[in-house]
């Protein structure tokens, strides 16, 4: 299984979203820091989720961290999250 679709299957259990988006955005870091040949290490996740009703952006970004922890600590090198109610 990728890592696009790993972090694809962890959110779509640990929030039920109404709309997901996960984009390997990892080309667009080529030489940065955290970049490897072949992708799969800079991520952008868009999660439209009611678990996130109430919340503000830093529980939202928590929550998402959390739920992608075991990713973030291995090979995955940076997440930009996009997270909201519905």
């Amino acid at each position: 299984m990728t890592t696009k679709a790993t972090i694809e299957e962890k959110l779509t259990r640990a929030f039920s979203p109404t709309s997901l988006t996960v984009i390997d955005i990892s080309d667009r870091h080529a030489g940065h820091a955290g970049w490897k040949e072949g992708g799969e290490t800079h991520f952008r996740a868009e999660v439209v989720s009611q678990a996130f009703a109430g919340k503000s952006r830093i529980e939202t970004h928590r929550m998402v961290n959390e739920a992608l922890a075991e990713e973030l600590n291995n090979g995955v090198h940076a997440l930009m999250i996009k997270a909201r109610a519905e």
